[in-house]
């Protein structure tokens, strides 16, 4: 049963019982993104290390290697 089929059955059952629907997929798909890194960010901070910028800062050095003299 795909995401979509449980969803419909959800709805519909609930509407059949008088209870609230269930949210739809992905409603909240954004807001456990922010909090995965949130999360991170605090666990960096009691780890000791920055809380921010570490992948900024990889992509910032791969970016802008000085090119290597040809031979």
């Amino acid at each position: 049963m795909s995401i979509t089929q449980q969803y419909l059955l959800d709805t519909y059952r609930a509407q059949r019982l008088g209870t609230p629907t269930p949210p739809a997929p992905g409603a909240h798909d954004w807001q456990v993104v922010r909090e995965l890194r949130d999360h991170r960010r605090f666990r960096a901070v009691l780890a000791g290390r920055p809380a921010h910028g570490r992948i900024r800062q990889a992509l910032g050095r791969w970016l802008h290697r000085r090119p290597r003299p040809s031979c």
